[in-house]
């Protein structure tokens, strides 16, 4: 994963400014040197974290997603794995010896 540019502090600094001095997003922006993309970007997140928004997954929701995904993509390539391992294996009937080596 790419690392942020922006430290954590430095974000929640920035969002925080926003809600606390009645400033537009643009101006904060203007103030700090951030793009106003960025910052409203930060903004939307925090609000969806604090349960402000429903349009959107929390921090801890996409992370979850993201962790999911991956399983997911582990398990098929398993499942894959396994069928190629079983149409090389030969086929047992119920009753049949099992050998151990």
């Amino acid at each position: 994963m790419p690392s942020k540019p922006y430290p954590e502090a430095f974000r929640r600094d920035a969002v925080e400014l926003v809600r606390s001095s009645g400033k537009t997003v643009a101006q904060v922006a203007r103030e700090l040197g951030l793009n106003r993309e960025t910052l409203r970007l930060w903004l939307r997140r925090d609000q969806a974290d604090r349960g402000e928004r429903h349009d959107l997954l929390t921090t801890a929701e996409q992370q979850e997603l993201v962790r999911l995904r991956r399983e997911n993509a582990e398990l098929r390539t398993e499942r894959e794995i396994l069928k190629a391992a079983a149409a090389f294996s030969p086929r047992r009937r119920p009753g049949d010896p099992v050998s151990v080596r």
